[in-house]
């Protein structure tokens, strides 16, 4: 069997091991034997409903969302704590009377908050790669995910999973280029990255500013978003404006390559002012470090970074 079948084969298989769920909550519904009352009975069968003591399920340390909003979560174990978990979690069994979570660790969190010694769960079969590819693929169709989160998964499904963008795209049923967008996100400054996440920057503003190639150039734009408040609108032209000035700039002599070290320390004072810097070193060891800014404020901003 080829590669690609392989990973096919694998999909049909993930699918095939979801497809029942709308059958299970039928079940669950219908009074099913599975599902005893909230004692601490549970039902070991494999790919069947029990009751799972929460006590005996750990968290899968590949799970592709790590932010939990406090106070949803709060308000989330309040409605458990009245009415119990309605649609109930996914764990595979990993060892005697222990499971680990595939998805549903919100709810997982929300019902020890709320004091439940059970939880109700679909208890699955899978391997290893069946089982990451099962919790990614919940995740990404079933939780409020944020950008960056969402980029991590495509790329964890691409590495982990050996899927190609386009296989990734199909099982989410996305346009390719999609994918591609938001795995661009990933080669953002770690300080737009967690702005995306906390929800300061949009998707919008984050694509379009990974569209500029240097990381300084991204953190200029990154702060004059937030400072002034840019829309999304505004942010594309000033990194088109920001492209052309680049392009003009090209025109001129291109100096010689410096060495991997030099060019590091280059990239870390770059990074420390958030702007751009050319370090020009000579074979006698004289040299000249030019810092560009972009207007009077910008040069305030790099003087204070520079205690001056």
């Amino acid at each position: 069997m080829s590669q690609i079948n392989k990973k096919q084969g694998i999909g049909k298989g993930i699918r095939a091991l979801l497809s029942n769920i709308d059958d299970d909550l039928n079940s669950i519904s219908e009074g099913s034997p599975a599902l005893p009352g909230n004692n601490n009975t549970y039902n070991n069968n494999i790919n069947s409903i029990a009751r799972i003591p929460v006590d005996l399920i750990e968290v899968n340390p590949k799970q592709p969302r790590h932010d939990f909003d406090a106070q949803a979560l709060r308000e989330l174990a309040e409605s458990i704590a009245l009415h119990d978990i309605i649609q109930p979690i996914t764990v595979v069994k990993t060892a005697q009377n222990t499971y680990q979570l595939i998805a549903g660790e919100r709810r997982w969190r929300a019902s020890k908050m709320a004091g439940k010694t059970d939880i109700p769960a679909y208890v699955r079969s899978a391997d290893g790669q069946e089982m990451l590819e099962m919790a990614l693929l919940e995740n990404l169709q079933r939780e409020n995910l944020n950008a960056i989160e969402i980029a991590m998964s495509y790329r964890r499904l691409m590495d982990e999973c050996e899927l190609t963008q386009e296989q990734v795209a199909e099982r989410m049923k996305k346009e390719r280029s999609t994918v591609a967008n938001y795995l661009r996100l990933l080669k953002l400054p770690p300080d737009i990255q967690k702005a995306v996440r906390d929800g300061q920057l949009t998707m919008g503003h984050a694509k379009a500013i990974s569209g500029l190639e240097h990381i300084d150039q991204q953190l200029y734009v990154f702060r004059e978003t937030i400072q002034r408040s840019l829309s999304v609108r505004q942010v594309e032209q000033l990194v088109k404006d920001m492209a052309v000035d680049k392009g003009n700039k090209e025109t001129a002599a291109t100096p010689a390559k410096l060495p991997h070290a030099y060019k590091r320390i280059e990239d870390n004072i770059a990074t420390h002012l958030s702007t751009r810097v050319k370090l020009d070193r000579k074979k006698n060891g004289k040299g000249s470090i030019l810092i560009e800014f972009y207007n009077d404020e910008d040069l305030e901003r790099i003087m204070d970074k520079m205690s001056l």
